[in-house]
């Protein structure tokens, strides 16, 4: 469907904007107080077919027969609306016990034009013995334990009590302590079997939430089941309060739950774990919002799933109809005082220290819940708003929510309901009615986006250059022809080319929206406003320009295609200045320092420079490196640049002094190594400065040739010498190795020449004789 943005209010009057207008439904998409003249004569030869969308009343100024006006307008339809109950006891005339009506009607249709808001009453009376269903959900964790005792002999006394406000009254109990895992619960096997003091004797293994005993109307057997239970025991000071909810809410057949007004009344001395912190027993699947009762009863998956949000809880009670009454002690009120205003339909009481004011408690709550009316409904369809009135003390002004406080039993009460489609839509579905009851209103939504015109059929050859036919007195073409009288013949270009031609890029609509595409050309449209529409593609007119004290182009100049043309004198986007300078002139006469274009007598400045005058560049880097080279050959006619310096350095201006007074001057070395001291002033324009050079370098001292080579000389004897000598020492010390030797062999008188013979030779023929 299409956003009904298109109604536009024009010198305080409404119009309906013509854009891609081409039938009777584009025009009721338009806008909500669009309408359409099926006139076949409406519009002359030439027009386009969009002059037939306007408002009704512009419709019936231009002459057009408020019999041919098409307008769909919103309406409602009762489709079920059984008469509320009275006061008496819902008995039929033979004492059949029959259900009370609460809320009428019990369903309605809607025919909703878009952006149309529309209205229909939704009337609540609280019936006389409307059925009650109580659900009894206590915390067993050990600091209950006296108020465990009381609760047993509870059962007659609350039946007493809620029969005083109906004949049909259920109870039912649950209980409810913690996940069984650390740091919620010792999980020690004899702590788990016994999470109690050794010193108490009657005591339950830990558990989650068990649902104990059905609702029912047996005072006794309630008194029996609960006196069976056993006060149980955990570690942390938070309960597992809102897992015992959720499971008491979506469990309703293992519960109970009847056609009923439903109170869960829940009773501990604690606060409440949340989504989240099952993490910290390493738990981390959420919570499904779904039941899970086992065989016992008991929450099967307490220990694999983590704590229901508040949100969640709060969805479901409001989703099954029940009303929370939080019966607590004093220390942990203002914690459930705040969980009260998150959960509508909610009350809270504070217990006594052994519960024995729980009775009175939830009849005080009781009576609070069902005087106070809030009407709302389930989720919305997307495109759809509700907001609600009533005829209570201060419910004329409209709200998300109806509410009407202190309405007694019998009394009736009227709720305004406002519904608004935002857009064309299929058919939605969605419920009203009371918080806290199981009667709803269903409202079932639909959209009139099409338009229901009875033509005149025996016109259609004539009209329609017998290529079409009469669709709410517009043609519509066959195929092969377009155009507002189907004459324009397709021929070998088909329409998407055609129609290419009237856009100048596919981004933009067809004609720009403001004509209409006739055989690939646009035929543009009259303005809504009286305005001139022209272009190759319907894209300029002379109004849409910039305006100045509320005069287009500022009353001094002419708008000619979207751009202001300005008179002799003026500039500026809007004709808004008169053409001066005076703000843009340095002393020296230079606008803008020549940086930048002085436009309505400001500067604008360009290559990083910053207004007022565009004197000053923060982000510009020092131009004295870039400098040197020109200040070498200026200064002192070296550097690469002497033979050209003229032509190379022509944007500098220079003069040399023997002092320079500047405080931070630049510092440059030359060619020759030499440091030139210089000062830069900028001058107008870019790249353009005034240089004050020092007259003498700073240089060092030339190096002496002579000192070098006698130097180098000399080292090379030097080196050459203790190579020498250390040569002299080392042969030293071998002679006297060699003399000491000596010595000592000449001590022990042998010759150190002597050696002793080593071979014998005998003559065999040698006999001694």
């Amino acid at each position: 469907g299409a956003q009904f943005c298109c109604l536009r209010t024009f010198l305080g009057q409404e119009e309906c904007a013509k854009t891609l207008v081409k039938s009777c439904a584009d025009c009721i998409k338009s806008g909500p107080k669009c309408a359409w003249c099926k006139q076949l004569d409406y519009i002359k030869q030439g027009e386009p077919e969009w002059k037939r969308c306007d408002t009704e009343a512009k419709l019936k100024q231009s002459f057009c027969n408020e019999t041919n006006i098409i307008f769909p307008s919103s309406h409602h339809i009762l489709l079920a609306n059984k008469p509320l109950s009275t006061n008496r006891r819902h008995q039929d005339q033979n004492n059949v016990r029959r259900e009370p009506v609460q809320v009428q009607p019990q369903e309605v249709q809607l025919l909703l034009r878009p952006g149309l808001q529309h209205s229909f009453q939704i009337r609540f009376r609280l019936a006389e013995d409307y059925p009650v269903d109580l659900y009894y959900l206590m915390d067993l964790s050990y600091s209950m334990n006296d108020d465990l005792n009381n609760v047993k002999r509870l059962g007659n006394s609350l039946l007493r009590t809620l029969r005083q406000i109906t004949s049909r009254a259920r109870i039912g109990f649950g209980s409810f302590v913690d996940k069984t895992v650390l740091p919620f619960t010792n999980t020690n096997p004899d702590r788990l079997k016994k999470p109690c003091p050794e010193k108490e004797n009657q005591c339950q293994p830990a558990f989650g939430f068990k649902h104990v005993l059905s609702l029912t109307e047996n005072g006794d057997e309630f008194n029996h089941e609960v006196a069976a239970q056993n006060i149980s025991g955990n570690l942390d000071q938070p309960e597992g309060s809102l897992d015992a909810i959720m499971q008491s809410v979506v469990c309703g057949v293992g519960i109970g739950w009847g056609n009923s007004t439903r109170l869960l009344v829940l009773t501990t001395d604690a606060g409440f774990h949340m989504a989240g912190d099952g993490k910290l027993g390493s738990i981390f699947e959420p919570n499904d919002g779904k039941c899970h009762l086992d065989e016992s009863l008991t929450y099967s998956k307490n220990n694999e799933m983590d704590y229901p949000s508040v949100g969640q809880v709060a969805n479901k009670l409001a989703e099954n109809n029940i009303q929370a009454i939080f019966a607590v002690t004093k220390n942990v009120e203002p914690v459930y005082t705040r969980l009260k205003e998150i959960i509508p339909k909610s009350e809270v009481g504070v217990l006594s220290n052994d519960s024995s004011n729980v009775v009175e408690l939830i009849k005080g709550a009781y009576n609070k819940l069902s005087s106070n009316v809030i009407l709302s409904h389930d989720e919305l369809p997307e495109g759809i708003t509700v907001h609600y009135t009533s005829d209570c003390d201060g419910g004329h002004t409209p709200s998300p929510r109806g509410i009407c406080n202190n309405v007694g039993i019998g009394k009736e009460v009227v709720f305004t309901v406002t519904v608004t489609a935002l857009e064309c839509m299929e058919k939605k579905t969605f419920n009203i009615g009371p918080l806290g009851f199981r009667e709803k209103t269903k409202v079932n939504v639909e959209t009139r986006c099409q338009c229901e015109c009875d033509d005149d059929l025996s016109a259609d050859k004539k009209r329609c250059s017998g290529h079409g036919r009469i669709n709410c007195g517009a043609c519509s073409c066959d195929l092969g022809y377009m155009g507002h009288k189907c004459d324009c013949k397709v021929g070998d270009k088909d329409e998407t080319h055609l129609k290419e031609a009237c856009r100048p890029d596919n981004m933009t609509a067809e004609c720009s929206g403001q004509g209409e595409c006739t055989c690939g050309q646009c035929m543009c449209h009259s303005g809504a406003d009286g305005r001139i529409i022209y272009g190759q593609y319907c894209n300029c007119n002379d109004r849409d320009c910039e305006v100045h004290n509320n005069k287009l182009c500022g009353g001094n100049g002419k708008c000619r295609c979207n751009v202001c043309i300005c008179d002799t004198g003026y500039e500026g986007s809007a004709c808004q200045c008169k053409i001066s300078t005076q703000a843009c002139r340095k002393g020296d006469g230079s606008v803008c320092s020549n940086r930048g274009k002085c436009e309505c007598n400001s500067c604008h400045c360009q290559g990083g420079y910053k207004p007022p005058l565009c004197e000053t560049c923060p982000g510009c880097p020092s131009p004295c490196p870039a400098a040197a080279s020109c200040i070498e050959c200026l200064g002192f006619e070296k550097g690469p640049l002497r033979k050209n310096c003229t032509q190379s350095c022509g944007h500098i201006q220079h003069k040399t002094v023997a002092n320079l007074t500047a405080k931070k001057p630049c510092r440059e070395r030359d060619s020759e190594g030499c440091w030139m001291v210089f000062t830069m002033n900028e001058l107008n324009g870019f790249d353009n400065y005034g240089v004050v050079i020092l007259d003498k370098r700073e240089c060092p001292e030339p190096v002496s040739i002579g000192a070098v080579v006698g130097g180098a000389f000399a080292g090379v004897a030097l080196i050459g010498l203790l190579i020498l000598i250390t040569i002299k020492g080392i042969m030293r010390y071998q002679d006297l190795q060699e003399y000491k030797k000596f010595e000592q062999e000449r001590s022990k008188n042998v010759s150190p020449m002597y050696q002793a013979a080593t071979t014998t030779v005998l003559n065999p023929n040698y006999t001694g004789d």
